[in-house]
């Protein structure tokens, strides 16, 4: 389904306005400090944009004006119903639908042959050190948070990003084994050795 507004991170103010109406500032704020900047990437400018798509939308609206002495007047947004009619069916459909991403590692995996197999078993042995240091941090960071109280549910991101962390380890150790092998280095330079 074609959406009026796609981003992930309209996903997540649509989110966090169920809450209540709030400053983009503020949205901001509890998405840095929920953890969600790890899965969806912003800045400020990027933030108040995507407000600005979804308030043309007509999934938010602007509830008040607030001013004080000590900042700016600032803009309060809410979800109106069309808004939390997408939030909910978009929630349904990520939930639901599996979708075939486009990962980095997966074009650089269906390239990989054009380098030379010492080489791609080097990098690939440093991509596994990277791989089990963002597990251990991963681990710790969702053990401190578990024993700072935080319900598993506000986790499950976490936790799936592990699954995910721990399927690529055990394949890239996988493919350096198989890069590693004589036979297939033979094969490579025989193939490429001479295109070098």
């Amino acid at each position: 389904m074609r959406r009026k507004v796609s981003n992930p991170l309209a996903l997540a103010v649509l989110a966090h306005l169920v809450l209540g109406p709030q400053h983009p500032y503020e949205l901001g704020k509890q998405l840095k400090e929920t953890g969600k900047d790890r899965n969806i990437k912003f800045n400020r400018g990027s933030l108040y944009m995507v407000v600005e798509q979804l308030r043309k939308a007509g999934f938010v609206a602007e509830q008040e004006t607030v001013k004080d002495t000590q900042r700016p007047e600032r803009t309060i947004y809410a979800l109106t119903d069309e808004g939390r009619a997408e939030l909910y069916d978009w929630m349904r459909e990520l939930v639901r639908d599996p979708v075939h991403e486009y990962p980095q590692f997966g074009v650089a995996l269906s390239l990989i042959s054009v380098l030379d197999p010492a080489e791609a078993v080097e990098l690939l042995r440093a991509r596994s050190a990277a791989l089990a240091k963002d597990i251990e941090n991963t681990r710790a960071m969702v053990g401190q948070a578990t024993g700072d109280g935080v319900e598993w549910i506000f986790l499950v991101e976490e936790e799936y990003r592990i699954s995910l962390l721990e399927a690529e380890l055990r394949l890239v150790e996988k493919l350096t084994g198989e890069l590693a092998k004589t036979e297939y280095q033979d094969k490579w330079h025989e193939i490429f050795g001479r295109e070098r």
